[in-house]
This record gives C-alpha cells, structure tokens and sequence, in this order.
C-alpha cells in the first residue's frame, strides 16, 4: 500500500467483552516488506526497496504464534505491498490457522482477480484499497500515472471473489475539494468501509509541506464528511450500507464527533484518546516493534522480535506502553488548557509528534479551530526543519497565530 495509510482505529469487530480496561492487542498492522511497486509520494516509510534485513518465514510464523498467545483478533498485513514477497500467501495461511481475521491493506497496483482468489482461498477476509480522490489527484500523490485505475481494478477483483472491499483515502490540499466526488465513486465500487485519514507529514508527505492541510481546515473537511455520511444514512434503505470510518487525526469533539465515530459501532462513540499499545501495535519488516505502526521509528521503536519475544515487548516495553502509562501532564500548549484534555490525550500521537516535533499538543482539531474562532484567530503551520529521509521520518513544524479573515 506504500505504508502512508496505517494508523488504523480499532475494528470493533475486534474487541471482545472482557478486552475493556486491559491492554490486549487485538488489532495488529504488520508491514512484512518494504518492497513497493509504486513511487507514492507521500509514503510514510519512503518504500521502495525491501529493508535489508527483513524477517524471515519462519521468524514470522513465531511472531504469529506470539500475537495469538497476546489474544490479537485481526491482523492486517501491508507493505511496501504486502503481496511482493513470495510467503505472503504462506502467511495469511498461517495465520488465519491460528484464529485470526486476516485483512490487507495494498495500493493495487498489481492485485489481480487470480491473486485476490488465492489469497482469499488461504484465509483472507478483507482487501482495503488506497484511494486518494478522484484520477487526477490519486497519480499525482502515487506518482504513477494509472494508478487509480489500478486499484479501482483491485476492488473491484476483492469484492467478485467475496473478500470484503473497503477504502482509504488520505486527505489533503490535492483532495479535499474532491471528498463527495471519491465517497460516490467508491459506493459505486461496492465500498461498505471508507477510512479517512489526514495527510500528516511523516516521511516522504514531510517533503511536500504545500499538501499538508492547514489547520483550520479541519472544520470544513469535517463538516463534508458528516455531511456525506448522513446523506449515505438517508439512502441506504436496505441496499449496500456505506460508513465513514473517521481515522486517528479526524477529530475532535466537535458537532459531528458521534456521527462520524459511532459507524458502524452501532452505538454511540466518541474520541477516547491515542489507543497506541492498548489495543493496537504495529510491527516493521525487521521486526522493529512499535505501538502503532505509523509512528516514527526513531523516537518509538520500542525493540525487535529477534531480541525479545512480541509478548515481552508487549508487556514491559517503555516505549511500546507509553499511551498506557501517560498521564494530561505531557500536554502543552492549546491542548494542555482544553476542556477535553483528560480524554483526548491532544489527539493522534503520530501527527502531532511529527508535525510539531513532540506529541501533546495537536493543531488539527474541530473544537480547537472553532474556539480560537471565537477569538479570531486561526493557526497555520511554517516548516523549520526538514526530514532527514528516512524510513517513517520527520521535520519539524511551527505553529504561528494570524488574525481570522473577515467573511
């Protein structure tokens, strides 16, 4: 999928009574190669080439066996794309044997209906496909002309063999405008699961600061999507239902908070805090362990497979359980004086980290725009250190007040 898109939430189909209150890792995201067919320009791990040192087979076979033993539900295998290595089907086997939802996350660029049907025949049970707005936006971000094509052609090839199709979109400056436009695309593919996501700048997306949404944007972008998930509401009647699954750093706590975290809960939700080495993990190709799996390495590699087991990792890793142990004494800045501070943590961990160079105070929030509003301020970012490039790096952002124009 070129591994931009990874900071899943958790399924809910993943969390079993008696999962609340203790950290389990029911939901995994394990990058198994680096190796990519496409030059996706806002690629968090810059893939391309395979890591030197990529886990082997059978090293993998006893992470699996690791991550039942810990009780994850799914694990969902990306890359790079996850299909170039040669074992990919000898994994999903392998771990579907041992009881858990395997899915992929991939950019489809050469997911054919005959691999669609050997992976599904191994054990796989959902495809997610990486769709970033309409044709003209989509290669631009992948760099690859053809592209969207390609992986309109992948979910259609998932959803003929009966994997389940879902999408991901990350948003941006080259898409934002586009959002109505891709959801109905995307219905018309079959879509049930639409992922959104924004751009942040980790690894390549680092290099384009002029993609990266300016904060008080949050809040149209925002007020599309509810929109859009209403109207799919409203039209669903009994045909094939379609939710937004708003993602890590879509939030906070504003008007649409329940309308676009309680699909498809079926229940009433609402942001809860970074859930990074609670209910998720993330593991690199060689066998770098991280609480969530797109958070920069450098400052959250929390150990390897090859040193310690996933269990010991999981369970006395300092820097794997850093959302476990937290407390509202990191915050700073805005979100340090928040009214939703002791439940929100200052939102996704990755994007604040890498925009502003340490995580506790997060700029992209809906109830944050909206009270600086009231004061007439909004905030924009000014980039003051690039990254180094790479594998899942950063820069470094400044955030700097300005006077709200006049209507």
């Amino acid at each position: 999928m070129s591994s931009e898109l990874i900071s899943l939430p958790i399924p809910v189909r993943a969390v079993r009574p008696g999962d609340e209150g203790r950290a389990v890792p029911v939901y995994v995201v394990w990058e198994i190669t680096m190796r990519c067919d496409q030059p996706c320009q806002h690629c968090g791990s810059r893939s391309g080439k395979a890591r030197p040192s990529e886990l082997g087979t059978e090293e993998m076979f006893e992470v699996a066996r690791g991550l039942a033993r810990l009780g994850s539900r799914e694990v969902t295998l990306i890359g790079g794309e996850a299909y170039l290595r040669a074992d990919c089907e000898d994994l999903i086997r392998f771990i579907a044997d041992l009881g858990m939802r395997v899915t992929m996350q991939t950019g489809g660029r050469a997911f054919t209906p005959e691999l669609a049907k050997r992976f599904r025949d191994a054990g796989l049970q959902g495809l997610g496909v990486s769709i970033d707005g309409p044709a003209r936006a989509h290669d631009r971000l992948r760099g690859n002309l053809g592209s969207h094509q390609s992986a309109l052609r992948a979910l259609d090839a998932a959803r003929e063999v009966g994997l389940i199709p879902s999408a991901n979109t990350q948003i941006n400056k080259l898409n934002c405008e586009f959002l109505p436009e891709t959801a109905r695309l995307l219905r018309d593919h079959g879509v049930q699961s639409w992922q959104v996501q924004l751009t942040g700048p980790l690894g390549r997306a680092a290099d384009h600061p002029e993609w990266i949404i300016d904060p008080w944007q949050i809040v149209p972008i925002i007020d599309t999507l509810a929109g859009i998930q209403l109207d799919a509401v409203r039209e669903h009647e009994g045909g094939i239902p379609f939710n937004i699954v708003a993602n890590n750093n879509i939030g906070y706590f504003g008007p649409h908070e329940q309308v676009l975290r309680s699909r498809p809960l079926g229940r009433e939700a609402h942001w809860r805090g970074c859930q990074a080495g609670i209910f998720a993990l993330g593991i690199e190709s060689d066998g770098t362990v991280k609480a969530c799996p797109t958070l920069p390495t450098g400052p959250y590699a929390g150990g390897n497979v090859r040193t310690m087991s996933i269990e010991e990792l999981w369970e006395h890793s300092e820097v794997i359980r850093f959302a476990r142990d937290r407390t509202a004494d990191e915050l700073w800045g805005f979100c340090k004086t928040c009214y939703y501070a002791d439940t929100c943590r200052a939102g996704c961990s990755w994007t604040a980290h890498t925009t502003l160079g340490r995580r506790g105070n997060m700029p992209f929030c809906y109830h944050r725009v909206t009270q600086l509003r009231k004061k007439g301020i909004r905030e924009r970012l000014v980039k003051v250190e690039n990254a180094p490039r790479l594998p899942f790096d950063f820069g470094r952002f400044e955030i700097v007040e300005e006077p709200w124009p006049e209507p």
